[in-house]
């Protein structure tokens, strides 16, 4: 451990003498690793009486335990609450450019004992473990929950009655958008649950946006909760994302674009378009399968009942068969656009959910994007069967 920053540490957490320990939150700024992304928090107990300052970190995990694979993609995995000293913890944060800051909360005596004593309960082997939930039961929410229960409740009650107008979507395709595929797979990955305006206590899934609710919050006598605030180290990386306002119109004309494009290829017939199709397809047909695998077999409820299974629709993949005869140079049948049927009917489906107010979910990009395109293969491949049936009647009207 660096020997400047245990003395950093103890220089800013030493306390003077008191009859309970100080209580921090301390708040960790997004990383570069996908699973940094939306930053961190831990309490600090600083009790002189037992020596160095404590973080009790809710994040921790082991990628080697075995069976953790498997219970991440059930949406099973457990975190579990780690006590170590404050300096060691901070050393990660340093040597990986994340910044540190720290808000001192102004309790009394027995909510800080009571608080104190709770957590090392907690972090007992027997107590440590917990399912983990990306929104509803993460490191900030333990670290959020930990607090309100020390403060009779309090945190939650102030918190509860306000909003900044952010969903569990916003938040996560914000924070992951540094990494394309990332935000991509929240936003095609996310169903209606994640759609819902969330409460500043909701919010708090996120532990910056905790960090600002608990500037925000007053005691009883209408003193702030938020003794003091300290940056302890800087951030040196790049800076948490901003907040963006969702657009839908360039997914419309790139819809519209990729539709134009299958059109003019189609001229030429309709196998043509097949290299372009078949592709598309298959990518459709897999994250449908993904979606439904998702709503059917584990616990991530934030992706149950996903709209998107209606543009990305695993009947795509029933369509290889027809595609297949027809680069043959066969008559694809009637399933093969009984299917482009259905698939454009659920992309329209989708599009008149989204203007449901019953459960709606916010992927007017990807009906902007994905509508144009099967739309244009439906007609491409209907309109074909059509001056084929037109051909065969006749050629036997003059025989």
């Amino acid at each position: 451990m660096s020997q400047r920053l245990l003395l950093l540490a103890l220089l800013v957490l030493a306390p003077l003498a008191q009859a309970a320990p100080r209580i921090g939150v301390a708040t960790m700024l997004p990383g570069e690793i996908f699973w940094e992304r939306f930053g961190h928090d831990s309490i600090v107990v600083d009790d002189p009486a037992a020596g160095a300052p404590i973080s009790y970190n809710f994040g921790f995990f082991d990628l080697s335990e075995p069976g953790f694979v498997g219970r991440f993609v059930r949406g099973e995995m457990e975190y579990q609450l780690v006590a170590l000293p404050f300096a060691e913890d901070l050393v990660y944060y340093r040597d990986t450019g994340r910044g540190v800051s720290i808000q001192w909360l102004d309790l009394s005596d027995a909510e800080a004992n009571r608080l104190a004593v709770a957590l090392a309960e907690n972090a007992k082997p027997e107590n440590a473990r917990y399912r983990y939930d990306y929104f509803t039961d993460n490191c900030a929410t333990r670290v959020r929950d930990a607090l309100d229960r020390a403060l009779g409740g309090e945190l939650r009650r102030q918190m509860e009655t306000r909003s900044q107008g952010n969903s569990y979507r916003s938040e996560a395709v914000r924070l992951a958008s540094p990494a394309d595929w990332m935000w991509l797979g929240f936003d095609v990955g996310l169903g209606p649950f994640a759609d819902v305006t969330r409460s500043r206590w909701e919010d708090a899934f996120v532990p910056m946006r905790l960090a600002d609710a608990l500037r925000d919050v007053r005691r009883a006598d209408d003193r702030p909760l938020v003794r003091s605030e300290q940056v302890l180290l800087p951030h040196r990386i790049a800076p948490e994302p901003r907040p963006e306002p969702q657009r839908w119109w360039p997914w419309l004309l790139a819809g519209i674009g990729v539709a134009a494009v299958l059109l003019l290829l189609g001229r030429a017939g309709p196998r043509s378009t097949l290299w372009v199709a078949l592709p598309a397809w298959t990518l459709c047909g897999v994250l449908g399968l993904v979606m439904a695998f998702l709503w059917c077999c584990t616990a991530h409820r934030a992706g149950w009942a996903n709209h998107n299974l209606l543009l990305f629709n695993p009947l795509c993949l029933l369509l290889w068969p027809g595609a297949v005869r027809m680069l043959r140079r066969r008559e694809p049948g009637r399933l093969f656009r009984s299917l482009l049927l259905a698939i454009l009917a659920g992309a329209m489906l989708a599009l008149f959910l989204l203007w449901l107010p019953l459960q709606p979910q916010r992927n007017a990009p990807w009906i902007g994007l994905m509508l144009p395109a099967h739309a244009a293969l439906w007609w491409l491949y209907a309109r074909a069967g059509l001056v084929r049936q037109a051909a065969t009647a006749q050629d036997a009207r003059h025989a």
